[in-house]
């Protein structure tokens, strides 16, 4: 039987064809839409394409953030109905805090030493109001007032929880401004105090101020112990019991169970021996090295804590496991010996925003207003100078939610 041959159909190859055409228009509306919504680059907010705007292409102004209310925005105290936490009624305390008296002062000699400087300031606009003003209170601070402000306030709350200790401000000798507290005083020392630079220099400041003081216990017989801080905490009682626990530390530093940087270096206290003081300068002289050879990428705020730790764990690294016990422990660095002591205690920051955390211990003894949270610093200060109650204040810190309106940028002493 003889086989028909059958042309193919040509009718498959154009189906393709046919299916491109019929969905092109689709593809460039869709096109056409995502051109008209884009961003313009002289607003920064959305645009409406025709027909939903019907006069033509219309660009939405760019959405701002929430403004901050200009005021403390209270909400509820963390860790109540813990026995070893601080229990709030609105902004009385239950159970005070063990706060210090000159009665039970420890006697051991303090001075605190902070690192602070002012930039491209006059001093005599600090008591005056520009358009970036921040107001607590009665007062309205600009930007260097504020930055006056806190640093002022660090020193109260000194004079308030140890009466007989002193402060040493090291600077720039460039830097212009003045104090008016009998406590406290000015130490020029040369270096660079530029922004980027600050971190390292108060390193290289931290050593030049104890090589003068281990000069001066060549000569004299006076001792006393040396704490190294930020100027944006409050010591709310004795310190000085740090030293008298712990006879054989040379130094000690706060520690958080926090991986990437567990020890905080807003807080380093040395013994005021003159074993003490030189133990103390080869410490930071190696947490220097580490950090020129390490971390001069985070030079502006992080390199210094990444430093300590990287000097901790070359020497103790099994220091890094006791990180999460939350209790104090020693050990040896480089012929240093160590106090290891818990932020929780040492160097407790407000969350930023009540219920966080599990609220605030009974034995706090220093408070860290990091970042946003100065604004609550002066605050609190406000707080205490109306009641003088420190364990009250306590509770206002503890249940603040909001810090401020206005953002209080970089504090020059962090």
């Amino acid at each position: 039987m003889a086989i028909r041959w059958r042309p193919r159909s040509r009718a498959i190859p154009f189906l393709p064809l046919i299916l491109l055409l019929l969905l092109a228009p689709l593809f460039y509306s869709v096109s056409r839409l995502q051109l008209s919504w884009a961003p313009p680059p002289e607003r920064g907010g959305q645009c409406l394409p025709p027909p939903s705007a019907p006069e033509g292409r219309q660009c939405l102004p760019a959405p701002t953030a929430p403004k901050r209310p200009d005021r403390l925005v209270l909400g509820p105290a963390a860790g109540q109905g813990r026995p070893d936490r601080l229990q709030c009624q609105g902004l009385k305390a239950v159970n005070k805090i063990g706060l210090s008296s000159e009665r039970n002062y420890s006697g051991d000699q303090v001075t605190f030493v902070t690192v602070f400087t002012t930039y491209n300031s006059d001093p005599a606009e600090a008591g005056k109001v520009s358009s970036d003003v921040v107001t607590v209170g009665k007062h309205s601070y600009s930007k260097v007032g504020r930055s006056m402000a806190i640093l002022k306030t660090f020193i109260s709350f000194i004079q308030v929880s140890m009466p007989t200790s002193n402060v040493i401000i090291l600077t720039d000798p460039n830097s212009k401004f003045s104090l008016n507290h009998g406590s406290a005083a000015i130490l020029p020392i040369e270096g660079n105090y530029t922004r980027g630079n600050l971190m390292l220099q108060r390193i290289r400041s931290y050593i030049a101020f104890l090589e003068q003081r281990l000069e001066e216990l060549e000569t004299m017989e006076d001792v006393y112990h040396i704490i190294f801080t930020d100027s944006d905490i409050a010591v709310v009682t004795d310190l000085g019991d740090i030293f008298k626990i712990y006879p054989n530390c040379h130094l000690a530093l706060t520690f958080r169970n926090n991986k990437g940087q567990p020890l905080n270096s807003g807080f380093v206290a040395v013994r005021g021996t003159r074993d003490g003081v030189s133990k103390a300068i080869e410490f930071f002289k190696e947490v220097l090295e580490a950090y020129q050879l390490n971390y001069m990428k985070a030079s502006r705020m992080l390199g210094d804590q990444l430093a300590l730790a990287w000097v901790v764990k070359s020497h103790l690294p099994s220091a890094f496991r006791n990180f999460s016990k939350h209790e104090a422990f020693t050990g040896e660095v480089n012929g240093a010996s160590i106090l290891f002591l818990p932020c929780a205690v040492y160097n407790w920051t407000p969350p930023e925003g009540a219920g966080q955390f599990h609220g605030m211990p009974l034995d706090v003894k220093v408070v860290h207003f990091k970042g946003s949270r100065k604004r609550l610093m002066l605050e609190a200060w406000n707080f205490y100078n109306s009641t003088s109650e420190l364990s009250d204040m306590l509770c206002l810190i503890l249940k603040s939610v909001d810090f401020a309106q206005k953002n209080f940028g970089f504090f020059q002493e962090l």
